[in-house]
């Protein structure tokens, strides 16, 4: 099943990457991306880095590395709540 999730995700996220343009014409520019990448191509940027993150996920959770993944990201707030 982590096979087929993961692969929906990741097929999501290419699309998302390939196909950035329609993206910006279908649902719009977003302001945060403009603001922070450059006036022209800011959400074509964002719509690709949001792509790019999908694949990302979609492969940890092909491969069933999504929770050594989250424990590692997530370790220093973890750290502190483990009782000594």
């Amino acid at each position: 099943m982590n096979i087929l999730v993961g692969f929906i995700i990741l097929a999501v996220g290419a699309l998302i990457v390939i196909k950035s343009e329609a993206m910006l014409n279908a649902f719009g520019r977003i302001e945060f991306f403009e603001r922070q990448f450059g006036a022209e191509g800011g959400s074509r940027l964002g719509y690709k880095l949001v792509g790019l993150l999908a694949i990302f996920i979609g492969m940890l959770i092909m491969t069933n590395m999504i929770g050594g993944f989250l424990e590692w990201i997530l370790s220093p707030i973890l750290r502190y709540n483990k009782p000594i």
